[in-house]
């Protein structure tokens, strides 16, 4: 009589690759995935205009279907399950010596914080690899003098002064409603940078993190996993619309804050009055950071009480909200993000909105000239 083979009596065959060795590959794959060079213009080709142009538009409209933040769940849930992995083994090993069960604990939380990295690189984080837009522009070095720049300072302040007259009985939207008047520029400006699909805008939606955002005065983010968009709740409704298009510009791929910056003053261009003051809004402290300090405070003589108003609480927004050694940690630990993903400025970077539009061609209707079509 023949009987079936317990488990324990079966010839066990070893596996083909042992966990250990899976976990050192993907860890090795990391550091290369972060140390190693990869060609722009393959990046540009075959993951921002190739991969990530199918994959953002399902992963948004997924994320869009619930007013809940994914990232915040999944925050919670990675966390939790950390905590709750470390105490349990922790405790299981008591007896024995604890020593090597740290050990093994971080190089296993290693292991799990290669593999989210290696997920952020899939999902989003390549593009900060991708070919600057300016090499898509009609972008010249020549074109940034003084003179340019006291220029766009003189324009800034002009329409400050006119918009917040034409703007001055208008009901701004909700943070809600924010997405309805920027849907028009945002489409517009998709085509004249030359994006390559209908990027899908993410629902303007509230996090836990909105106490970290308002303590470190950052207006809101991107969620690099879920593709969805988070916006400090805490924005004055002149800041809102700006704010929006700047996370949607991350959304069609441009990392670089500076090229964001570049997407949303052009998405709020290409709209109402009300998009087009929350632009020059935006603009104005980093244009008028440019010029020397003497001329900044001529420049700013001219701007009218309105305005003046409006950037007056702003700045006591922030300096009400946020803590200055928050803020500052803060910036320092995104300045090396940045950098460790090749944006050399770092922080500053944000700064670099007025290079760009001042060394840009743009023809009537401030629509930017392409030298070619990105990618090609």
């Amino acid at each position: 009589m023949r009987r079936r083979q317990e488990p324990s009596e079966a010839v066990r065959q070893p596996p083909l690759v042992s966990m250990g060795a899976l976990k050192g590959a993907i860890l090795l794959l990391a550091v290369a995935a972060a140390a190693g060079p990869l060609s722009a213009g393959w990046v540009e080709r075959v993951y921002s205009r190739g991969f990530y142009r199918w994959l953002q538009p399902h992963l948004t409209e997924a994320a869009n279907r619930t007013p809940l933040a994914l990232f915040d769940l999944a925050g919670a849930a990675v966390l939790g399950g950390l905590i709750v992995w470390w105490v349990v083994r922790l405790r299981n090993a008591a007896r024995g010596g604890t020593g090597r069960t740290v050990m093994g604990l971080t190089m296993d939380t290693a292991f799990a914080g290669a593999l989210v990295y290696l997920l952020f690189l899939i999902v989003w984080g390549l593009n900060y690899r991708r070919e600057p837009l300016q090499t898509a522009l009609d972008f010249r070095e020549d074109r940034i003098t003084q003179q340019a720049l006291r220029a766009l300072a003189s324009r800034t302040i002009a329409e400050l002064n006119l918009l917040h007259a034409e703007t001055a009985r208008a009901v701004w939207p909700e943070l809600s409603g924010v997405s309805a008047i920027l849907q028009p520029g945002f489409e517009r400006a998709q085509r004249q940078l030359g994006v390559a699909w209908n990027v899908s805008p993410g629902v303007p939606k509230r996090s836990v993190l909105n106490f970290y955002f308002t303590r470190t005065a950052v207006d809101g983010m991107t969620d690099p996993f879920f593709l969805e968009t988070l916006i400090n709740q805490d924005l004055l409704p002149f800041e809102r619309p700006f704010v929006v298009a700047h996370e949607w510009s991350h959304l069609a791929g441009l990392a670089d804050e500076s090229e964001a910056n570049f997407m949303g003053w052009l998405t709020c261009m290409q709209g109402s009055a009300l998009t087009r003051y929350s632009a020059w809004v935006s603009l104005y402290g980093v244009v008028l950071s440019a010029l020397p300090a003497s001329e900044r405070a001529m420049f700013a003589t001219t701007l009218q009480p309105g305005p003046r108003r409006d950037l007056r609480a702003v700045t006591d927004r922030i300096l009400g909200q946020s803590v200055p050694l928050a803020r500052r940690a803060s910036n320092l630990v995104y300045d090396r993000f940045l950098k460790a993903n090749r944006v050399d400025a770092g922080i500053a970077s944000y700064g670099g909105v007025v290079r760009l539009i001042v060394g840009t061609r743009f023809t009537s209707g401030d629509v930017p000239v392409l030298r070619r079509p990105p990618g090609a």
